[in-house]
């Protein structure tokens, strides 16, 4: 099967837009990009974390995910296109 050349460049383009999740983990704070098995970077102190997390979603255009210690997901910040910005 022949792919189109821009069909190649939006998969590359497509594939590195990873939202960004700060995680944690039992040695500190993990960024790790969605569906990596790999953390990006860790971290000892959450809020570095977030930071260097919301770096990297800023220039990626894309979705920043902040989870607590139990996992579960605490708050979200769009550096993307948004389908649906606030007004005002």
């Amino acid at each position: 099967m022949q792919l189109s050349s821009s069909f190649a460049v939006t998969k590359v383009i497509n594939m590195t837009k990873r939202n960004q999740h700060v995680v944690p983990r039992e040695d500190g704070w993990a960024v790790q990009g969605a569906g990596a098995k790999r953390a990006t970077e860790l971290f000892d102190r959450k809020t570095d974390a977030v930071d260097r997390a919301r770096e990297i979603s800023r220039n990626q255009g894309s979705e920043l995910l902040i989870h607590g210690k139990n996992g579960q997901i605490q708050s979200k910040d769009s550096h993307g296109n948004d389908k649906f910005p606030p007004k005002g």
